[in-house]
C-alpha cells in the first residue's frame, strides 16, 4: 500500500517580477509542522542591470528560515550582525527568535550583470520554548556544505542538519531536524526509512520523480500518511528534491505576515516591540 496521502501542486503567486510558487500554506494544506512555508522562486534568467530580489529590510519573530540557492546569489544583511553573499549551492540559516530585522537582496555584481535565479525560502516554526531564543545566521557556500554520494555516483546528497549515512549535517539545528537538499541523475535512487512519529516535508524542486511507485513532477509536495515510512525514490529525469523530517511540536500556531507564534497576544506583542525599535536598528 502506498504512504502517499496526496500530492500537492505549487500555487503561481508572483511576487512583482519575481516568478514565485508556493506549495504550502494553502486551503488543502496549512502546514507539515514544523515546516510551514515555502516559497520557490525561479527558474527565470533576469537581463543585465535589473532590481534583483525585492525583499528588502522587513522583522521576523518566533520562527527561522532555510534558504537554498541553486542560481544566482543572496546578500544577506541582518540587525543582529549577520552578513554575507551566498551563491549557487549555498544555504542559508536563519534563527529569527526573538526578533530580527533583515533583508535578503542579489549583489550589486548580480543587478549589473544579470544571469539565472532559481532560489527556494523553507519556514520552520520554533517550539514555544525557543520563540525568544537569541537570533542566529549562518551562511555556507556550496563548499562548506557536508556532502556524500548514492547510488554509485548518480545521486549527490547535501546534509543540512542531522545524520545521513554517517554524514553530520553541516548546520546546528534548534531542534531535532534531518533535513537534505539531493541532487539525481535520471535513472538515479536511493531508499531512506523515515521513524513513525515524524513529519515529511518532500518538494521536488525539478525533474520528475517515481515515489513509492507514483511519479511526482516539479513544483510538488509530497504529503505522507501518518507512521514509519519507507521511502523509495528514482529520478526519471536530471532532478533536485528537498527532504526533510523532524518531529511535530503539536502546539497551537499563530502567524501573522513575518511573525510566527502561538497566542494573538504575542502576534500583538510582536508588532508593538518591533515599532518600538526592540529587533533592533537597521544601519544598513
Amino acid at each position: 500500500m502506498s504512504t502517499i496521502k496526496k500530492i500537492h501542486k505549487a500555487e503561481y503567486r508572483p511576487i512583482a517580477d519575481l516568478v514565485t510558487y508556493s506549495p504550502m500554506p494553502t486551503r488543502q494544506l496549512e502546514q507539515i509542522d514544523p515546516f510551514i512555508f515555502l516559497n520557490h522562486h525561479g527558474f527565470q534568467t533576469y537581463p543585465p542591470h535589473n532590481n534583483g530580489l525585492p525583499f528588502g529590510p522587513h522583522p521576523h519573530r518566533g520562527m527561522e528560515t532555510v534558504t537554498f540557492i541553486l542560481e544566482g546569489d543572496i546578500m544577506h544583511l541582518d540587525s543582529s550582525g549577520g552578513e554575507s553573499v551566498i551563491g549557487p549551492g549555498g544555504v542559508q540559516y536563519m534563527t529569527a527568535g526573538s526578533g530580527l530585522i533583515h533583508s535578503e537582496v542579489s549583489s550589486s555584481e548580480f543587478k549589473e550583470k544579470g544571469g539565472d535565479l532559481e532560489i527556494l525560502q523553507l519556514w520552520l516554526n520554533l517550539p514555544a520554548k525557543l520563540k525568544m531564543t537569541k537570533p542566529v545566521y549562518v551562511g555556507l557556500q556550496e563548499d562548506e556544505i557536508t556532502n556524500f554520494k548514492l547510488d554509485d555516483g548518480k545521486v549527490k546528497v547535501q546534509q543540512l542538519f542531522g545524520n545521513w549515512n554517517d554524514a553530520k549535517g553541516a548546520f546546528e539545528a534548534s531542534f531535532p531536524l534531518n533535513m537534505s537538499t539531493i541532487y539525481l541523475q535520471e535513472g538515479g535512487k536511493f531508499q531512506k526509512t523515515i521513524p513513525a512519529g515524524e513529519n515529511i516535508f518532500f518538494y521536488v524542486v525539478r525533474g520528475e520523480l517515481k515515489v513509492n511507485g507514483q511519479e511526482v513532477p516539479y513544483r510538488n509536495l509530497v504529503e505522507f500518511e501518518t507512521g514509519e515510512v519507507n521511502l523509495e525514490v528514482q529520478a526519471g529525469s536530471d532532478s533536485i528534491l528537498i527532504l526533510g523530517h523532524a518531529k511535530p511540536f503539536n502546539e497551537p500556531i499563530v502567524a501573522q505576515g513575518p511573525f510566527v507564534m502561538n497566542t494573538v497576544e504575542q502576534i500583538q506583542e510582536a508588532y508593538d516591540d518591533y515599532q518600538n525599535g526592540k529587533f533592533g536598528t537597521w544601519s544598513h
